[in-house]
């Protein structure tokens, strides 16, 4: 919501109303320096599903804020490709490498905000494994800011992720122009 991400910039259009209060506050409190979010992206997760580890890329102000509504999830960072080795294994499917890559895991509970910038938005990887259950263990950095203990088994349901952000470069483009 708010636009079409394009390579070359974004074709924008307004934000929902019901979006434009939390995009506000986020910009009152320096989230995105003196920027106002201007971009949404919503997203459903169902038990057992994930996302692979990715990095949210150039096109973004080096900020994203996340939402998290319903389950918990544990949101994992990797280490980047070291050499063109792990790029070859990781073509050929080998998810193993990013076992090797692991670096930490944050619990995001319900109705939580993640802020994720600087370096860990720009020198690591996140993703989400796919899997109906969770053991918090020693991997869960956040921990003692949770209200879930180490030990504790949590059952994954049904996940909205509202990952709010800013693209600096909108295209001024008219889908539909008068004559």
């Amino acid at each position: 919501m708010g636009g079409i991400p394009h390579p070359k910039g974004m074709i924008q259009e307004a934000l929902p109303n019901w979006l434009e209060a939390p995009a506000q506050k986020l910009s009152e409190h320096g989230i995105f320096g003196s920027k106002i979010p201007n971009h949404v992206l919503v997203n459903e997760y169902q038990p057992g599903e994930g996302i692979m580890p990715h990095e949210d890329g150039p096109l973004f102000y080096p900020t994203i804020a996340t939402i998290n509504l319903g389950s918990h999830i544990f949101l994992d960072f990797y280490h980047h490709l070291e050499n063109s080795n792990d790029s070859k294994d990781n073509e050929d499917g080998d998810t193993t490498n990013f076992k090797k890559r692991y670096l930490a895991s944050l619990l995001l509970e319900p109705r939580s905000l993640l802020i994720l910038k600087n370096d860990l938005y720009t020198n690591y990887l996140h993703g989400i494994q796919e899997r109906t259950t969770d053991v918090v263990d020693e991997k869960v950095v956040n921990i003692k800011f949770c209200q879930s203990k180490l030990g504790d088994v949590l059952t994954r349901k049904t996940r909205i992720s509202l990952t709010i952000r800013h693209v600096p470069k909108v295209l001024k483009v008219q889908l539909f122009k008068k004559k």
